[in-house]
């Protein structure tokens, strides 16, 4: 059986799949610059200096609360504070491993997120190239 993708978002040819109620839709380019998209927010930042956001979607600001320590203050709140979130960061060809953690005494909130940025060589550490993405 063969499956075909047309122009209108549908796929065809597998059984129960098509228009009319049963079809796979995928969105498109429009709905997808709306907001209704699979990520709920994500930000790239720098985190040396003045933190500075380079991008994003659903991104306020960043508050920097002291050395490796951010908060992710979201422009339009999660449903709740049971999302998922992923970061990262490099800090340049120094080889390091590095782990981020949410605040260990802050919970997330539907509101914000902190994060803090640890490197095995000196503990908390400045990032300057800083991503999050956030999942609900």
């Amino acid at each position: 059986m063969s499956i075909t993708l047309n122009g209108d978002g549908y796929i065809y040819g597998a059984a129960g799949v098509g228009k009319g109620g049963n079809g796979i839709v995928f969105p498109d380019s429009t709905s997808m610059q709306t907001g209704q998209q699979a990520v709920k927010a994500w930000v790239n930042f720098n985190g040396t200096g003045t933190v500075a956001i380079r991008a994003g979607y659903n991104v306020a600001s960043i508050t920097d609360n002291g050395t490796g320590d951010y908060t992710v203050n979201f422009a339009t709140a999660m449903v709740d504070d049971n999302y998922a979130w992923s970061a990262g960061a490099n800090r340049d060809a120094t080889p390091y491993i590095m782990v981020v953690n949410s605040h260990q005494t802050v919970t997330p909130s539907a509101a914000a997120l902190r994060l803090v940025f640890y490197a095995t060589a000196g503990g908390l550490l400045n990032q300057p190239n800083c991503v999050v993405a956030v999942f609900r």
